[in-house]
């Protein structure tokens, strides 16, 4: 206690010292202090009091956003594959003016891979706002912008890496909560926008957004680079540090959440012994913190870490394809974007995605970016994710199918 009081004291004067008007040294400055001053936020009780899905269970203030905008970090109520309450994490950030009449239209974002443990969870980090692709544009847009960190991820929680239906049910949840903050203005129109294991929980979330949240209206979804054939996903990567990395992930998840349903699930039928051994280390090293350690344990890896290829290989096969999206058509326009020098997802699995999708009955406006990888797509995209956005709105989306 006396040495978290002397840190925070000595943050103050250091703020004090090297105060000056540049918005960026203020959100530094103010991200330091907020997470010296509040480490209770995040630790809620085992047997938390129950709430529906969207309700807030906790929320408090985030002063180190940028000028024009107000956040918040929110943990709400969601649920997960098997339907029980989940308490779930993340930030709400709105324009800071007056809402205009009929309110703001909600943006929910689903966030790249940063891992899958619980210390590896985008609202926790020194700057919750930074893995949000596009948000200073998205706000001044006018919109509400709402960010899960997924269940599992900053609270104790169920797996969900590569999850589609506990995904996206917490990305329609955060919208949820969004709605439920006074002084946000959001009303009921839903915009979805995720980037590549973003993308998989935005396309869950259109898909079920009409049952699973039926007070929302949603207007548009866009993705960039989405995790859209799981399967495919992992035979292009897994000779890759990358692909060990993302499926040592997926692999821990689906052993955790699926076991109960499938008996007998066990890693050692489809990766090698040192793989299954490696598999729970590497499953809680963080994307960007852990970056040396996976790189290195994955390393050693390649070559000898699948044995068996889990899309041929049961019950591994039917989690794939139960995870996959596009079984169904999503009931509003959908924009897609790939950079044609993705080496992660590749731009023939998204184009027979885009293929699948229109063919039975969603609209889709397909993009593609030449010279653009995985890491930038997101970005790249961002200004015709917002014309889509728009257009959407006012009922003049078009489809390239």
């Amino acid at each position: 206690m006396h040495r978290r009081f002397f840190a925070l004291q000595a943050v103050v004067v250091a703020v004090a010292v090297l105060a000056c008007t540049s918005s960026i040294d203020r959100r530094i400055t103010e991200s330091i202090v907020e997470e010296a001053g509040d480490p209770g936020f995040m630790t809620v009780p085992t047997h938390p009091p129950p709430g529906a899905p969207g309700e807030i269970f906790r929320s408090e203030s985030i002063s180190s956003i940028g000028d024009g905008m107000r956040a918040w970090r929110v943990i709400y109520h969601s649920r997960d594959l098997d339907g029980a309450d989940v308490l779930v994490s993340g930030v709400v950030v709105a324009p800071d003016a007056p809402a205009p009449p009929g309110g703001r239209p909600v943006v929910s974002w689903g966030h790249p891979t940063t891992g899958a443990a619980i210390h590896c969870a985008p609202s926790t980090s020194i700057d919750p706002f930074d893995l949000i692709e596009g948000l200073d544009d998205l706000v001044r847009a006018g919109y509400v912008v709402a960010a899960t960190d997924y269940p599992g991820m900053g609270l104790p929680g169920p797996a969900a890496y590569l999850i589609g239906e506990t995904e996206g049910n917490s990305v329609l949840d955060a919208a949820r909560a969004a709605r439920a903050l006074p002084g946000t203005g959001a009303n009921e129109q839903l915009l979805l926008w995720g980037h590549s294991q973003g993308g998989q929980a935005a396309l869950f979330a259109a898909q079920d957004a009409a049952d699973y949240a039926p007070e929302l209206r949603l207007v548009a979804a866009a993705v960039a680079a989405p995790a859209a054939d799981l399967a495919a996903l992992l035979r292009d990567d897994i000779g890759t540090v990358s692909g060990i990395t993302i499926g040592s992930y997926a692999f821990a998840a689906y052993e955790s959440v699926y076991r109960d349903r499938y008996p007998g699930l066990s890693l050692d039928s489809i990766l090698s012994p040192e793989g299954v051994r490696q598999t729970k280390v590497l499953a809680g090293l963080c994307l960007l913190s852990g970056h040396t350690e996976l790189h290195a344990i994955a390393g050693r890896l390649l070559g000898d870490y699948v044995v068996h290829d889990p899309g041929t290989t049961e019950p591994w096969a039917t989690m794939l394809r139960e995870n996959t999206p596009g079984a169904t058509s999503i009931p509003a326009p959908l924009f897609v974007a790939q950079g044609l020098s993705d080496t992660l997802v590749h731009p023939t699995a998204t184009a027979a995605f885009v293929r699948t999708v229109c063919a039975i009955g969603t609209r889709v406006d397909s993009r593609t970016y030449p010279g653009t990888g995985h890491g930038l797509i997101a970005l790249k995209a961002v200004p015709e994710v917002l014309d889509f956005f728009h257009a959407a709105l006012a009922g003049t989306a078009t489809s390239t199918c």
